[in-house]
Formats: structure tokens, C-alpha cells, sequence
């Protein structure tokens, strides 16, 4: 007898996807929206399989309680509502659709910048209420006007296309896309503080992380010319919004359309919402007809094709490998996956080449799912879709990345060594890590220092001279701002007097501490970094 599997879909679903789930006879499925995280937790536990959109909230509570869950799958791109790193311990596959609404959410930032431009929403609300106001809804052409884009990933290429086919000229900030990849989609790359003093328009197309949080603030719009104009229809938070009502109080930027919030809804006290300069829409980047129904077919066929072939697709936090070959690589592709994180905070220009050397005897693992680890940890901070093992490979290559892979079974300080070389217009930094028996990690190199350090936490990482006293100075300056230190390490130059000091901290350094640390006369450089 064929093997069943139950599915809970605790989101709406397109009629077209739960028709796709119809045709597997094997697959039992029960549809229960508008569930808490209590109450989902309650009834989880005899599912294989749970289908949501962004209304399901999948807590680690969730997940404990979800004894046969084996896959999650997100009809959408963003999965911020599920506790992926609960998840990945439990061994539970998340998967996303993450292609189904690129070209939806593109035109609505496209549609919010217009109706930001000509005043749309107010004067239709003017005409409503029976007035006719043409003096008052005078607005601005777009032709000829520079758009900078932050964030060239499938959605912001998508709105940079539309806005050159518009005859604006378009900008763009990326970290991780070479000049040469940015001039083939016609874009100019430029640092973020020229796209900031260059724009007429701002749209914002990053994932919302640790280094995008509040990236377009205070400091951000100081930089900005007058009468600047602001789209998000990206995530929540990457604008900060009460600096964002400031800087329109005072006259800097002549308005804001938003799809977003950090809160939603948000609340009715929220002081963008009482700007008249000020669009909003209740995140609508997804919602059209044509977007539900694809990622919702994409979504109803990932999932029973895991369930009922193992095949996987469109994973956020597994490769496409059999469960024999993931227990044997797994701890490779966490040591990849947080190299190429900490490369990620080492550059400051874009990438053009990386090369990951596999010694002793990861020389012979499979090399494509490690190498497909590390460009994920390397590019996910800085993109607006979400990186799996799949297309992180295909989309570093499209960026202009190129990359080489090198073994050596000599066996020299560890028995199996991962070294990734990231370069860049600007130089080259490299990082090395190694498994230690079956599951243990470490840090072993950082720039030429040896090191080890185990890659997980926050790091404060300085250089230094190689003088007495930096320890010290260092430890007292921590202390004071309430900072724990939970290890340190040192690597030492002895020929060049120089040192590489890691302190691993229990909580981030304030950027006050930073900026202090770098006024002691033997510190070069001071840097917080996270794993």
C-alpha cells in the first residue's frame, strides 16, 4: 500500500494549487486559516507537510510540537515568519516560490512611485469629496529623473528595467554585483553615498537583515538632496520611519510611498501615516491574481514532489542532496555557509572572483553543495530574494562572480581545511575553517593570522600592534559599556609587529564603543562581525 502523508495549508490558497494537491491520491490535506501559534501548535503534530503564506506564524513552539512535520513550504518568498534555524534542527525542509511574484511586487514600487509623483491618491480622495483642487495636486515628471535602486536583485533588476523603459536614468547600490554585470541590465553601479546624493527617487529592494536594518535613516537622509522622494516595498525596517516623518517635517524629502511597516497593521497613532506626502498600502506587492496563483502552484507541487520522491526544490536551509550524503557534508555546509558570512563583512567592494580551496580530506566531498553553501552565506545580506543551494551558484555567476575550486589531500594543521579567498577591485581577504571530528567548527585563519575560534556569536575584531596593553584597554572599555567577553583569541604577525584580536562578545558593541576603540594609538582598525 502507497505510503499517505497529511498537509495542513494554514494559509489561503489559489483554488489552482489545492487543485495541483487534488491530483496526488497519496496526499491527505485539511485547510484551518487564522490560526495562532497556540493554537496551531495544538494541532500540528500529525501533519507531514504545512503550506502557509504570511499569515502563519511558525514559532519554535510550532515547530517542537510538530513531531512528523518534514517540510514547510511558503507560497511566497519571504519566510521571516518561520523560525528557519528551529526548523533546521528538527530537520524539517523549508522551501519558498520565490520567482511566482517577482514581476507583481516590481510593479508596485513602479505604481507606488508614480502615484507618489502626481499626488494620485490625494487628488482622487479630493475628487470624492466633491472638490475639484487642480492647483493643489501639481506633481513631477519622472522622465529624466534618476532613480536609485538599493538592492539589484531579481526584484530591483525588474524595477530598474521599467523604470529605464520610463527614460529615467537609473543608479544602483549592490555589494556583491561588479560594474560590468550592472551595465548589461543598463544600471550605473555607484557607492551608496552617491546613489543617496544622486536620486530624485529612492526604492529600497534588500532582504531585511542585520546590516539593511534602518540602512535609509537619520545619517542616510543628511546625505539625500532636497525634495528626495522614498518607495519600500521590501521589508519592513529597512527604512526607519520616525527618521523618515522627521526628514519629511522638515522639508528634505518631499514624500514617502510605503507597502511596508516594521509593525503591521500598523498602528493608528503611526506618525507617517498623518503626512499628506505620505502613501501607504497594506502590503499589496504580492497581491495580484496572476502572483497567487503561481507561487501557489509552485508551492502545492514542491511539496508533494518532496513528499512523495524526495525531490527537492527551492530550498532555504537544505541542498538538493539524499538525507545519506546531507548527514555526511551537513557540517561542511554550516563552516561553508559562515565562511563565506564573515568574507561577506571583510569587503567593501564587490566580488569578481572566489576561490574555495578543499584540504586533507574535504578534498574529497562534493564540492558543488559546499561551494553553493558558501556563496549563500556571502550574498544573502545583500539581496533581495531569498538564497538557497540551488540558485546561489546560478546568480553569483550572473553577477559577474567567478568561481574556482582547488584540493589538496595534504593534511597540514587539520585534518580537512576549507579556505575561501573572496577578491575584489579593492584587494583580497581570506578565511579558513575547519570540522573537527564529526560536528565541531572552528575559525583556523583570518586574513594570513591563524586563529581558533568556534563561528558562532558576535566578534569584536581589531587590528592592532603587537604591544602590550591593547588586552587591557580593551577588556576595560567593554566592561564599562556592560559588553561580556566570552573568549579571545590572537593571531600575531611576529616579523611585522602587528595582531589580529578577536573578542567573542555575548551581545553587539555599540558603534559609540567602536568608534572609541579606534582612539586608542594601537588599534588600526575595529570591526563587529557576526556568525
Amino acid at each position: 500500500m502507497a505510503e499517505t502523508f497529511r498537509v495542513l495549508l494554514s494559509d489561503s490558497l489559489a483554488a489552482q494549487g489545492i487543485e495541483v494537491l487534488k491530483r496526488f491520491p497519496q496526499l491527505h490535506f485539511d485547510i484551518k486559516t487564522g490560526l495562532k501559534p497556540e493554537e496551531l501548535a495544538k494541532i500540528i503534530a500529525p501533519y507531514d507537510a504545512l503550506l502557509i503564506r504570511s499569515g502563519t506564524r511558525v514559532t519554535r513552539e510550532v515547530i517542537d510540537a510538530a513531531t512528523a512535520l518534514k517540510v514547510i513550504g511558503r507560497a511566497g518568498v519571504g519566510v521571516d515568519n518561520v523560525d528557519i534555524e528551529a526548523a533546521t534542527r528538527r530537520g524539517i525542509v523549508v522551501m519558498n516560490s520565490p520567482t511566482g511574484n517577482s514581476v507583481t511586487t516590481a510593479e508596485h514600487a513602479v505604481t507606488m512611485m508614480m502615484a507618489l509623483a502626481r499626488h494620485i491618491p490625494a487628488a482622487n480622495a479630493s475628487i470624492h469629496a466633491g472638490k475639484w483642487e487642480r492647483g493643489k495636486f501639481t506633481g513631477a515628471e519622472i522622465c529624466n529623473k534618476t532613480l536609485g535602486v538599493v538592492g539589484l536583485g531579481n526584484i530591483g533588476r525588474i524595477v530598474a528595467d521599467r523604470a529605464l523603459g520610463l527614460k529615467m536614468k537609473v543608479i544602483g547600490y549592490d555589494p556583491i554585483l561588479t560594474a560590468d554585470a550592472a551595465g548589461r541590465i543598463g544600471v550605473q553601479l555607484v557607492s551608496l553615498d552617491e546613489l543617496l546624493a544622486l536620486s530624485d527617487f529612492i526604492t529600497v529592494h534588500t532582504p531585511l537583515t542585520d546590516d539593511t536594518r534602518g540602512i535609509v535613516g537619520a545619517l542616510a537622509f543628511a546625505k539625500m538632496k532636497k525634495g528626495v522622494r522614498i518607495i519600500n516595498c521590501a521589508r519592513g525596517g529597512i527604512v526607519d520611519e520616525a527618521a523618515l516623518a522627521d526628514a519629511i517635517k522638515s522639508g528634505k524629502v518631499a514624500g514617502a510611498a510605503l507597502d511596508v511597516f516594521v509593525e503591521e497593521p500598523p498602528p493608528a497613532d503611526h506618525p507617517l501615516l498623518h503626512l499628506d506626502s505620505v502613501i501607504a498600502t497594506p502590503h499589496l506587492g504580492a497581491a495580484t491574481d496572476e502572483a497567487q496563483v503561481q507561487v501557489s502552484v509552485d508551492i502545492a507541487h514542491q511539496v508533494a514532489e518532496f513528499l512523495i520522491d524526495g525531490t527537492i526544490r527551492q530550498a532555504v536551509n537544505i541542498p538538493a542532496l539524499s538525507t545519506k550524503e546531507l548527514e555526511i557534508l551537513g557540517p561542511h555546509l554550516t563552516l561553508g555557509e559562515k565562511l563565506g558570512r564573515l568574507a561577506a563583512q571583510l569587503i567593501t567592494d564587490a566580488p569578481t572572483e572566489l576561490t574555495l580551496a578543499f584540504g586533507g580530506e574535504a578534498a574529497n566531498l562534493k564540492p558543488d553543495a559546499i561551494t553553493a553553501a558558501v556563496l549563500k552565506g556571502l550574498m544573502s545580506g545583500f539581496l533581495d530574494e531569498d538564497l538557497n543551494y540551488v540558485n546561489a551558484p546560478f546568480i553569483a555567476r550572473e553577477r559577474g562572480i567567478s568561481i574556482i575550486e582547488t584540493r589538496s589531500r595534504e593534511v597540514t594543521d587539520y585534518v580537512n581545511t576549507l579556505t575561501l579567498t573572496v577578491r575584489t577591485g579593492a584587494g583580497e581577504h581570506e578565511v579558513s575553517g575547519a570540522v573537527l571530528g564529526n560536528r565541531a567548527l572552528r575559525l583556523t585563519r583570518i586574513d594570513g593570522y591563524r586563529v581558533e575560534a568556534v563561528p558562532e556569536g558576535y566578534f569584536l575584531m581589531l587590528h592592532n600592534r603587537d604591544v602590550p596593553g591593547v588586552v587591557g584597554a580593551v577588556g576595560t572599555m567593554l566592561g564599562q559599556a556592560g559588553v561580556n567577553i566570552g573568549g579571545l583569541e590572537l593571531g600575531r604577525d611576529r616579523v611585522g609587529g602587528t595582531a589580529l584580536s578577536i573578542f567573542e562578545v555575548d551581545e553587539p558593541v555599540p558603534a559609540a564603543v567602536l568608534d572609541k576603540l579606534k582612539t586608542i594609538p594601537a588599534i588600526t582598525a575595529a570591526s563587529l562581525l557576526k556568525l
